[in-house]
């Protein structure tokens, strides 16, 4: 298999991906930034800090570009006005 044909692959498989399931991967993303961070609270070592810290947050940037690839940039043009429309009334 080509590089070329691989990459189309990732295109087709990408495409057939769903809004909900970007919005999905979105949410994961929080979670892990949100994990990666609260962990400093916990009573233990510096060291295990610092790796759970890099598996959550390299977990966290990994979802949310695969998120916004799924979403893509009318799917995210969504999510603003949605959040938008709450905010403002």
């Amino acid at each position: 298999m080509t590089q070329k044909n691989i990459v189309n692959g990732i295109k087709r498989w990408l495409q057939s991906l769903t809004f909900r399931t970007g919005v999905i991967v979105l949410l994961i993303a929080l979670a892990c930034y949100i994990i990666s961070f609260a962990q400093m609270l916990l009573p233990i070592s510096i060291t295990a800090k610092g790796v759970i810290w890099f598996i959550f947050f390299g977990l966290a940037k990994t979802a949310q570009y695969s998120g916004l690839l799924i979403v893509g940039v009318e799917g995210w043009r969504r999510i603003k006005a949605k959040i938008y429309r709450r905010t403002k009334g």
